[in-house]
């Protein structure tokens, strides 16, 4: 534990065991389920709701909003950002896209259980293709700390070119509390031992609110928002110019 908290000073990304191929596919549908009850815990998908919200009363759109979650994992943001324009009654279609077909058949099976039917999944290596240019809100929620600084300008800069109008990024705020309560908090949340390896290192990795708004700069994303949630979480928030 001392060693994990003495390599806080700057990033450290070291492999994730939920990044390894040839992962199987039990551990992995597991390690998302745990993913899926710390982000509800974190009400991840309220953090990137509101933003969306007032878009769309802003906007009032002719049609259903059109909103991609890049690195969707298990899906449960897509579900949760699906139920919360139900409530809202905001028409809204969200698609979730993932390098794993592990991850998109998870989401894609939680979807069908769960019997949200505005939602859908496909397999996509963000990194390495272009996003789809047809939605109007490009989120993505605990990516970025797995880039490299340079990967994380392009996904964001690829992110702002797929976006008719919104791009929001979630991610862990890098320090010593946040790494002390992911380790202890993903112990008392998930069984799954991927999280309790992959959550203090993902810590370990992520961006400080500064080194994010620098990223952002480089992306060109000029006029940027970021703001710090609880807990040790932050939104990027950039609005495309009209």
């Amino acid at each position: 534990m001392a060693s994990g908290l003495a390599a806080l000073a700057e990033r450290n990304r070291q492999p994730e065991l939920m990044d390894q191929p040839g992962l199987d596919e039990k551990l992995h549908a597991h390690a998302l389920r745990g993913l899926s009850r710390i982000n509800q815990i974190c009400r991840t998908s309220a953090m990137l709701w509101a933003p969306i919200g007032r878009l769309a009363i802003e906007t009032q759109p002719s049609r259903p909003l059109r909103i991609l979650d890049v690195a969707c994992g298990g899906g449960d943001v897509v579900l949760g950002l699906a139920r919360r324009a139900v409530q809202a009654g905001i028409a809204v279609h969200v698609d979730g896209c993932d390098i794993s077909s592990v991850a998109v058949g998870h989401a894609t099976a939680a979807a069908a259980r769960q019997n949200v039917s505005n939602v859908g999944f496909f397999q996509h290596d963000a990194l390495h293709s272009a996003l789809p240019a047809v939605y109007d809100v490009v989120a993505c929620s605990l990516f970025l700390h797995h880039l490299e600084n340079s990967e994380a300008e392009q996904m964001l800069r690829s992110m702002a070119a797929a976006a008719g109008r919104l791009v929001l990024a979630s991610d862990l705020r890098r320090s010593r509390f946040a790494w002390l309560m992911t380790w202890f908090g993903s112990r008392l949340l998930t069984r799954s031992p991927i999280v309790h390896v992959d959550g203090p290192l993902s810590v370990a990795a992520a961006f400080t609110v500064e080194e994010a708004a620098e990223v952002a700069a480089r992306a060109g994303l000029a006029g940027v928002t970021i703001s710090p949630y609880f807990p040790e979480r932050f939104l990027l928030e950039w609005r495309k110019p009209s």
